[in-house]
């Protein structure tokens, strides 16, 4: 999967534009779903969707598989927002929030309708920011963005260092990919008790070999004359298009108007 997302931010229909433009565009847009409500989110979340299926032509089966994945994340934090527990005795006091439960032995576990509004918050908010997350993770290649983050004026040891961590999850997959299709062919998860044990054994053969690799790195850039620093050459071969940078301003203010019309709307009911 991870191969296939390098794959396409340099393939999609966006790779032309400037680095600067899309991050500075993602971030934006990113800090506005942070700071508004669920009906500005969602507007956010169709509309970043469009700039990565329609403008970027990324397959829709892959980013509905990434939201997929995503929203498994969201599910596993609604039972501790949802579901609350009370004694008996205190059941009155909770009459409001109640929606649905039942009684267990001295107590009464129920669904919290504030839970359930705070799930659907968190929600809206997660996707929001996970969909500008994916447009710069699908439509800037890595290397781009961390030059970019150099132009703006980033330490360099940091760049290098996500530079490392980036290479090496290739290393970690490539690595544990080869592993588990051995022990596979071998039988090695036939029983829940072999599986955990051949995964014991993917575990510490995979550190032991992500260690062999990092020496290996190590002595092939000394070999080169590393001096401390990655250079990536890159031609810079962008052009600006003035109807991206319209929409993507235009729309920047009308999610910013939006929220302040709902803002103001919440206001006048209270």
């Amino acid at each position: 999967m991870s191969l296939q997302l390098d794959t396409l931010a340099y393939t999609n229909r966006l790779r032309g534009l400037p680095p600067e433009h899309k991050l500075l565009f993602g971030m934006a847009v990113l800090f506005i779903s942070l700071s508004t409500h669920p009906l500005v989110q969602v507007v956010i979340i169709v509309w970043m969707s469009v700039w990565i299926l329609v403008y970027a032509r990324i397959p829709t089966d892959i980013y509905l598989r990434l939201l997929t994945i995503s929203s498994f994340f969201w599910l596993t934090s609604l039972p501790a927002l949802m579901i609350n527990a009370v004694s008996l005795t205190d059941l009155s006091k909770v009459q409001s929030d109640l929606w649905q439960g039942f009684a267990f032995g001295y107590y009464y576990i129920y669904i919290s309708r504030s839970g359930c509004q705070l799930g659907l918050t968190i929600f809206t908010r997660a996707m929001a920011s996970v969909c500008c997350l994916y447009f710069l993770m699908l439509t800037v290649p890595f290397t781009e963005i961390l030059q970019t983050l150099r132009r703006l004026g980033m330490p360099v040891l940091l760049t290098e260092l996500m530079l490392l961590m980036y290479r090496f999850i290739f290393v970690l997959l490539r690595t544990a990919d080869d592993f588990w299709i051995a022990q596979q062919s071998r039988g090695g998860y036939r029983t829940w008790r072999t599986g955990m044990k051949s995964l014991g054994i993917l575990i510490g053969q995979l550190f032991k070999r992500t260690l062999e690799h990092y020496h290996q790195f190590s002595l092939g850039l000394a070999a080169r004359g590393f001096a401390g620093e990655f250079r990536v050459w890159h031609p810079r071969r962008y052009r600006q298009s003035k109807r991206y940078a319209l929409e993507a301003l235009l729309g920047c203010v009308v999610l910013i108007a939006l929220e302040w019309w709902q803002h103001g709307a919440m206001a006048t009911r209270i």
